[in-house]
């Protein structure tokens, strides 16, 4: 069954999310960033941060919890044991940090038939408490047609 077109601009209620010391240190370790700024308190400090700084690619933590809530709607019609990621992208305003307040916003940017997949992009800003933008998150699914 094809996904609602009707869902294209549409915006899901904001989720906040407070980045922990500790899950930047252990997202770090799993991914192998190994600069001592995502785990060594002071190594951030002296580089100019408040704390430690998260990789890159961290907000996926976050970000994917909140675009779930999209994913999930039976309405959008995708069928999730079908799905495959085909891209994640992350354009970072400013570093993400331990002790930042985050709030994310996810919307459907792009809904789309290919092949007889159905191919959905969503878009997710977050913001700081001050409304200040941090990122923009885009992930890109394709439900396998069956």
């Amino acid at each position: 069954m094809p996904l609602d077109p009707s869902f294209v601009g549409r915006s899901w209620p904001a989720v906040t999310y407070e980045v922990g010391r500790e899950k930047v240190r252990e997202f770090a370790l799993a991914v192998g960033a190994t600069d001592p700024v995502h785990s060594d308190v002071e190594a951030a400090r002296a580089a100019g941060h408040p704390d430690v700084v998260a990789p890159p690619t961290f907000p996926v933590v976050f970000t994917w919890a909140a675009t779930r809530e999209v994913v999930d709607d039976p309405a959008l019609g995708l069928d999730f044991t079908r799905v495959v990621h085909r891209d994640q992208g992350f354009e970072l305003h400013r570093p993400v940090v331990a002790g930042d307040v985050l709030t994310s916003v996810v919307s459907v940017a792009e809904i789309k038939e290919l092949a007889g997949n159905d191919v959905v992009t969503f878009r997710c800003d977050v913001t700081d408490p001050d409304g200040a933008a941090v990122l923009v998150s885009t992930a890109t699914l394709v439900g396998r047609a069956s």
